[in-house]
C-alpha cells in the first residue's frame, strides 16, 4: 500500500497552503537525491551488517555551487553532533557545496567523497573547499561501525539531485540518510515541506532521530497520549534532527539566521523537547530570486503604518 501525507488525511497544519510539490524543491532550482543500501538480516555483524544507510544530497540550484555560492546560516539548538562544514558557514554567511545527510559514522566518509565529487564533476580547483555533511545517529538499525556508505551512494545522490527528477517529487521516510533512523517510537528517516505566498517560497526537508512516542502531537494534538500500543523491547529513542531551510526570498546571513532559529519551534510543535545529548541543527539558505524589498512594499498596503513600519534586519 503507497504511503499518503498527512495533509491527504485532512490535517491541514498552520494556514498557508503549500507549493506543488509540498517540499523544499518547490523552491525554484533546489534538487534533492537519495542513494540508498538496504541489506541483510539477523544479528548485528560489524563491518557485515545488517545495513540500512544511506545519504540524501540537497543542492541550492542547478549551476556550481562553488562559483555561483548562496548566502547561508546555521543555528544551533543543542550541539551535540559531528556535521561538518558547519563553523565556517556560520563564519562566512555563505554556502559553497551541496549539503549531505548521511548516518553518524558515516559523515566523514560522505564528507571525503563530496570534496572528490566538487573537483572531478563541478571542476572546482580551488585550494581548498568546505564540504557541508549533516548527521544522525542510526546505530540502532545499522551496523554503523562497518560504515558502508561510500563514494558511489554520495556520487549517486549528487547525481540524481542535480538530474530534472530531483526537482520535483522528493521520496520521503525510509531513503538515503533517514534509513536508519527512528523518531517519536517510529520509523523516522526524511520528510519534507514547503508554504508559498505571493512574494515567496519556503522550502524546509528534515533528517528526524528524535522524540518519545507519548509527547508526539500532530496539529497540537497530544496523539501520542493515546497510543498505548507498547514500544518493542531494546528500542532506543532518537535525540537528533537535522533541518535544512531553503527559500527564494533575498535574505541576508543574519537574517536567514533568524529564520534557521525558528525551525526548531516546529520541531517542539510535534512534541520533541531536546536534552543533553540531542543534536539539533538547522542549516539555511537562499536562492535569491524575490526581492525583499519588493515583498515589504506589497505587504505594507496591509500592515497598520504602511511599508515603512516593516523590517527584515
Amino acid at each position: 500500500m503507497d504511503r499518503i501525507r498527512v495533509r491527504e488525511f485532512g490535517v491541514k497544519v498552520g494556514r498557508m497552503e503549500p507549493g506543488r510539490f509540498n517540499a523544499i524543491t518547490d523552491v525554484e532550482g533546489v534538487g534533492v537525491g537519495h542513494s540508498t543500501i538496504i541489506r541483510g538480516e539477523g544479528p548485528l555483524r560489524v563491518g557485515e551488517g545488517p545495513v540500512r544507510a544511506g545519504v540524501t544530497a540537497i543542492v541550492p540550484h542547478q549551476g556550481n555551487p562553488y562559483y555561483e555560492k548562496v548566502v547561508a546560516a546555521v543555528d544551533v539548538y543543542n550541539a551535540y553532533g559531528k556535521s561538518v562544514g558547519l563553523p565556517q558557514v556560520m563564519h562566512m554567511g555563505v554556502l559553497e557545496t551541496p549539503i549531505l545527510l548521511t548516518d553518524t559514522l558515516n559523515t566523514w566518509v560522505v564528507a571525503d567523497a563530496l570534496i572528490d565529487y566538487m573537483r572531478e564533476r563541478y571542476g572546482v580547483e580551488a585550494m581548498s573547499i568546505n564540504p557541508v555533511v549533516g548527521e544522525t545517529n542510526g546505530g540502532f538499525l545499522n551496523d554503523s561501525w562497518g560504515r558502508h556508505v561510500r563514494r558511489p551512494q554520495v556520487f549517486e545522490a549528487l547525481d540524481r539531485a542535480r538530474s530534472p527528477e530531483g526537482r520535483g517529487l522528493v521520496e520521503e521516510g525510509n531513503v538515503g540518510g533517514g534509513t536508519p533512523m527512528s523518531g517519536f517510537g517510529f520509523k523516522g528517516g526524511i520528510g519534507t515541506a514547503s508554504r508559498e505566498t505571493e512574494y515567496f517560497t519556503l522550502g524546509v526537508l528534515v533528517q528526524l532521530n528524535c522524540g518519545r512516542r507519548e509527547d508526539l502531537r500532530i496539529d497540537g494534538v497530544p496523539v501520542g497520549r493515546e497510543l498505548s500500543e507498547p514500544r518493542p523491547r531494546g528500542v532506543k529513542e532518537g535525540n537528533s534532527i537535522m533541518i535544512v531551510v531553503a527559500t527564494d526570498l533575498s535574505l541576508t546571513s543574519r537574517q536567514l539566521w533568524k529564520v534557521a532559529k525558528r525551525a526548531i519551534l516546529g520541531v517542539a510543535r510535534v512534541g520533541h523537547y531536546g536534552g543533553v545529548g540531542s543534536g539539533d541543527f538547522t542549516i539555511a539558505f537562499t536562492t535569491g530570486k524575490r526581492s525583499v524589498e519588493e515583498m515589504v512594499e506589497g505587504l505594507g498596503s496591509n500592515y497598520p503604518g504602511g511599508s515603512r513600519r516593516l523590517s527584515l534586519n
